[in-house]
């Protein structure tokens, strides 16, 4: 009997290896929600924050003020202007960051905060960051910053590389926080006048929902780190800084990952009047389709808005049009979005419960990356985000069911195609 050529055992063996890295990588770490939630109460019934608080934790916490950043010419000062105030504590974790002009001034405001001997703490994502210039992080750790690359692949654990880190959190002395959809780049700059220059909101939070915010990152630190960042420099006292109801909680495939899919399905059934949803990734399972056309069928206004053709992944367009069929024929209202990409990530049900942060609609979001969300129950504030929206929407372009049945067969083709790979979009 002949032996096979080494060559073609060492090629069978990587091809193997490589099958069992790719199963391993891309297999869910945890079970799903499987079954459509049973409607049992309103969002203004208080059964659905008592539900809220012990399903997802932590529990809400009265006192705070959450103010919307709208863009990067309001969201970045507003950042950078904490990041220069800070005294003791800054710790800041994004997905995002990339060495354009906007990321610089974020590595020289936080450089010259850790020369004044603010403890400095930044984790960015590997993936995220990989044009990050090298140098700029040299500089980031000379000054005394300590800067991690979450997941950072090493070759016994490249299993880790598709859980990555999404959220973006900004805290400074424990005291004040950011949350949102902005990445450091320079296509968040502007007004989302244009192409160039992309429609996102950020969140600006004081309050006691701060520690919670804090505790959040602090839980990736000690993934990646070890060291525990504790005290009274992070987490400060907290007197009531406004009058909004508001919970931070986050979802990891390491524990929890289920979190950020089932505080959606527990909106969207238990909406009585309205749903508006802002996403930049819209591809919904079959699951949370359902529970939306329950919504429509029950009288609720559904409303959606995406990105258009502007979109950083048509991969991602593709795979979310291919899911509109059911919505749409059910009287979902689905709108594109026309001046530029869309990335704002809000939830906004019967002008009572806002949920924003950095989670996407889809399958990354729910079961892969790690995600944070901010939920505000609040009438005035969610008044206020039903406006954004609805000017949002005076931006979007409504798809109807017949213009997205008779759409060309090769979009048609485009995304049974993309749906083959959904659940890592």
């Amino acid at each position: 009997m002949r032996t096979k050529p080494v060559v073609t055992v060492l090629i069978t063996s990587a091809l193997t290896l490589f099958a069992g890295f790719l199963f391993l990588n891309l297999a869910p770490g945890e079970k799903k929600v499987e079954q459509q939630l049973v409607r049992k109460y309103d969002v203004a019934d208080p059964q659905f924050r008592r539900s809220m608080d012990v399903l997802l934790g932590p529990a809400m916490l009265d006192g705070n003020k959450v103010e919307v950043l709208l863009n990067g010419d309001q969201i970045f000062p507003s950042m950078l202007g904490a990041i220069r105030s800070a005294q003791k504590t800054i710790t800041f974790e994004t997905y995002i960051y990339w060495s354009e002009t906007i990321g610089k001034e974020f590595a020289d405001a936080l450089i010259e905060r850790a020369r004044a001997g603010v403890k400095v703490h930044v984790m960015l994502d590997f993936i995220g960051s990989i044009k990050m210039d090298d140098d700029a992080m040299i500089a980031m750790r000379a000054a005394g910053i300590e800067l991690e690359r979450y997941h950072k692949p090493v070759w016994w654990k490249l299993t880790r590389l598709n859980n990555r880190t999404h959220r973006k959190l900004l805290v400074v002395d424990g005291k004040v926080g950011f949350t949102g959809g902005v990445g450091i780049a320079d296509k968040w700059r502007g007004q989302g006048q244009d192409e160039d220059h992309w429609r996102d909101s950020h969140f600006r939070v004081e309050g006691p929902v701060v520690a919670q915010i804090q505790a959040v990152f602090t839980d990736n630190w000690i993934k990646s780190t070890g060291a525990v960042l504790d005290g009274v420099n992070y987490f400060p006292p907290l007197p009531a800084a406004g009058t909004e109801p508001a919970q931070m909680f986050s979802s990891s495939p390491t524990g929890g990952s289920e979190s950020m899919h089932l505080m959606y399905l527990m909106a969207i059934t238990a909406a009585r009047h309205t749903i508006r949803l802002s996403n930049a990734y819209f591809v919904p399972d079959a699951l949370t389709v359902r529970a939306l056309v329950a919504a429509q069928q029950r009288g609720v206004k559904v409303q959606i808005i995406t990105p258009g053709k502007i979109i950083d992944s048509g991969v991602v367009r593709a795979a979310s049009r291919e899911q509109w069929g059911p919505l749409l024929a059910a009287g979902v209202q689905i709108a594109e979005y026309q001046p530029t990409m869309f990335h704002v990530k809000a939830l906004v049900v019967d002008d009572l419960l806002v949920s924003v942060g950095s989670t996407n609609f889809d399958n990354r979001s729910f079961s892969l990356n790690d995600e944070a969300n901010l939920n505000v129950l609040d009438a005035k504030f969610a008044q206020q985000q039903s406006q954004v929206f609805d000017a949002d929407w005076a931006r979007a372009k409504v798809v109807t069911y017949a213009a997205w049945d008779k759409r060309p067969l090769s979009a048609k083709l485009m995304g049974k195609l993309a749906s083959l790979v959904g659940s890592q979009l």
